[in-house]
């Protein structure tokens, strides 16, 4: 039974996929197998970072709104600059400039979030709650509640291209992947990561540095959240106020459905991508055979509440 369970998340892909191609005779085509992964990408990007916090036992629901704000940022900035015209000053911002700045406001986003759980020990559920507010006003603010467009083929070409006869997005995600998994497998700070998830007094006991690690793991999924923003904010050739709602759901999603246990200490990253692909595959499949979107909610739901209902069954036979 434990060597099913290693592998049942891969079963229940291989299941999902023979049930949809028998029901779509779109779906095994090679126009949407790319469609499905250049749209999970984004997903991936989030997920990673999400699995990072939930390691910790922690939780981040603000990466939808930091997705939305960072994009913003971005998009403004290469397309307006910053203006001050009380000094008579106009600074412009080159593709590069404007990605970082977005990056970075990600990273900010972050590491607030961070500083305010472990500085004032408030729960991450309600500090990151309170973050995805935040950003969402700021987001509003910034974009006056209108989209931000027209922001040039160059920039287009992170959402959109194709490098090497695959789309950009997935070189991306697969570059963020293999760094997380270098970094979780290889190095020192991946297992401090784990041993605070598995046990944070012992953790503390034998020398770890608690806070920098949390605040390190949530301003890394706040980046993360950024590159999901730059991405969506590319493929659409626009920033939406709106950008990222509920994005942090299927994050959850994927993490989950891939195995990493919300009480932390447990879980991959590569099982954390196969989560992203299932969920991935799944909305696809529901578009597919014209699935309401209200009914995409639901499934997606009872997705999710399966997936937690394993993970505690799992729980109590480890």
């Amino acid at each position: 039974m434990k060597n099913i369970a290693k592998f049942q998340s891969l079963i229940a892909l291989f299941i999902l996929c023979v049930l949809i191609s028998f029901l779509s005779d779109k779906f095994l085509t090679v126009n949407n197998g790319w469609n499905v992964l250049r749209q999970i990408s984004v997903n991936i990007v989030i997920s990673v970072g999400m699995t990072l916090v939930v390691l910790t036992a922690g939780i981040d629901l603000s990466v939808g709104s930091i997705l939305a704000i960072s994009g913003a940022v971005t998009a403004g900035l290469l397309k307006n600059g910053i203006a001050i015209p009380s000094l008579n000053l106009f600074i412009g911002f080159s593709l590069l400039g404007a990605i970082l700045a977005g990056l970075i406001v990600g990273s900010l986003s972050g590491f607030f979030s961070g500083f305010t759980i472990t500085r004032f020990k408030i729960p991450p559920f309600v500090a990151t709650l309170a973050m995805l507010t935040i950003a969402r006003g700021l987001t509003m603010l910034y974009t006056e509640g209108f989209p931000i467009s027209e922001l040039g083929e160059n920039f287009a070409f992170f959402g959109t291209g194709w490098l090497l006869g695959i789309p950009v997005p997935v070189w991306i995600s697969g570059l963020v992947i293999l760094v997380a998994v270098l970094m979780t497998q290889k190095t020192r700070l991946g297992r401090y990561i784990y041993a605070i998830g598995g046990n944070e007094n012992a953790a503390r006991l034998s020398g770890i540095n608690i806070n920098q690690v949390k605040i390190f793991v949530y301003s890394v999924a706040g980046m993360l959240a950024a590159v999901g923003g730059i991405l969506v904010t590319s493929r659409l050739d626009s920033a939406q106020p709106n950008a990222g709602i509920s994005y942090e759901l299927d994050a959850i999603a994927a993490v989950v459905i891939g195995g990493t246990s919300l009480s932390g200490g447990r879980g991959t990253i590569m099982g954390t991508v196969l989560g992203a692909v299932i969920i991935g595959v799944l909305n696809n499949g529901l578009v597919l055979l014209d699935v309401s979107p209200f009914w995409q909610q639901v499934v997606k739901g009872l997705v999710i509440l399966v997936a937690v209902i394993i993970d505690k069954q799992n729980s109590k036979q480890d």
